[in-house]
Parts: structure tokens; sequence; C-alpha cells
């Protein structure tokens, strides 16, 4: 049986004044590195601001791209670099808004590794990234890797 070991929680808080499409918000993460407004113009329109879903997307691009560098590592190919582009797709259902897709987009700089490799392996990781497991009931998680 494997030993359980626990790590930091993290958390991060909003906090929203107003109404729905008048009022607007504002996210902070608690380790104090972002703190930004976030409003119903910026999460379905456009306006200055962030939004949960841009919020979403980059902890799945840092959460993915450290996951791949485990993988790679452990099969012998340290990546010499690694970058990703998580894109999540909210589409307003006849129950509301909904995730309903996330693409992912890496590329990497790896010695030793063919592209069928690296396609391998970061489709593996894709499976195993916790952030990717905890997004599990999005319907559709898609991954494109190119080797540089």
């Amino acid at each position: 049986m494997s030993e359980k070991t626990q790590t930091p929680n993290r958390f991060a808080e909003a906090q929203w004044s107003g109404s729905i499409k008048e009022g607007q918000g504002e996210i902070s993460l608690g380790s104090g590195v972002f703190s930004g407004p976030f409003s119903f113009d910026t999460r379905f329109t456009v306006g200055d601001g962030t939004t949960p879903e841009e919020l979403i997307a980059a902890a799945h691009a840092g959460c993915f791209t450290m996951a791949t560098s485990a993988g790679l590592t452990a099969k012998g190919h340290a990546p010499e670099s690694l970058h990703t582009k998580a894109t999540v797709v909210l589409e307003m259902l006849t129950d509301g808004p909904t995730i309903t897709g996330i693409h992912l987009e890496i590329s990497g700089k790896v010695a030793g590794l063919t592209q069928e490799e690296f396609e391998a392996i970061t489709t593996e990781t894709k499976a195993k990234c916790p952030v990717s497991r905890a997004l599990a009931g999005v319907p559709s998680i898609t991954l494109k890797a190119t080797l540089l």
C-alpha cells in the first residue's frame, strides 16, 4: 500500500457586490500573487478583468506542464522546455452556462524523443494530472502535443 503524503491546502477567495449583470467582484489567490476584478461582462462578453474559467485554464496549464515534466523525467527525458496553453470553452446551454471543453496545447524541447513518444507521454500525463482528474466532469478534454 502506498503512503499518503499531505501537501499544504491552497485557497482563493472571491467577493461580489451587486446584481449579476451590474455587479462586480474581486478574485484573489491565498498566496497573494494575484488579485483581479471580474464581472458579468468579463465572463460572458468582453471586459477588463479575469473569469473563473481563465483561472481554471491557468491551473490546468500549470499542473499539466509540471506533470508532463515529471513524466518525461521519469522516463529518462528531462525536458529542456515545455509550454502549455489551456483553453476553456464556456457555452450557454439550456440549463445554464457550462464548461463543455478544455483544449490543451503543449510544445516542448526534449532531447532523444520522437514525436510519437512525446504524444504518448503527454496523453498519459493528461489522464494523471491532478487538475485533469478534478475536471473529469468536463465532457471533452483534448490534447495537441508538438515536439520542437
